[in-house]
């Protein structure tokens, strides 16, 4: 998925950190106050996400329960490897493993 590539590059950044620590406390607070300022956020910001590498996938992939899936867990690798990425700024490492997991779900996609 080459999507998962560009956007990990790009939240990787370290000129975009300030930027996403103002997400992640937007998100955090919608999941924590669901009627409060931040309503809807959080959800919309997975819907947008899961819009985005949808746009990647062939029409095959992207209109199955199988493309939905593996959006997701590539959605799910994404913001767990950011959230870590801006708790401990070890780029390396969080890098080295998303690489990893793209090369499990390319391995998925051939065996599907």
């Amino acid at each position: 998925m080459p999507a998962v590539e560009q956007v990990w590059t790009w939240l990787a950044a370290k000129e975009h950190r300030p930027l996403l620590r103002l997400w992640a406390e937007a998100y955090t607070r919608s999941v924590m106050q669901p009627s409060g300022a931040w309503a809807g956020f959080a959800r919309a910001t997975v819907e947008d996400w899961l819009g985005l590498l949808a746009s990647s996938q062939p029409p095959s992939e992207r209109d199955s329960e199988h493309g939905l899936t593996r959006r997701t867990l590539a959605l799910a690798v994404l913001r767990g490897a950011l959230l870590d990425l801006l708790a401990t700024d070890d780029e390396k490492r969080l890098t080295e493993a998303v690489s990893h997991q793209l090369t499990l779900l390319r391995d998925d996609s051939e065996c599907a």
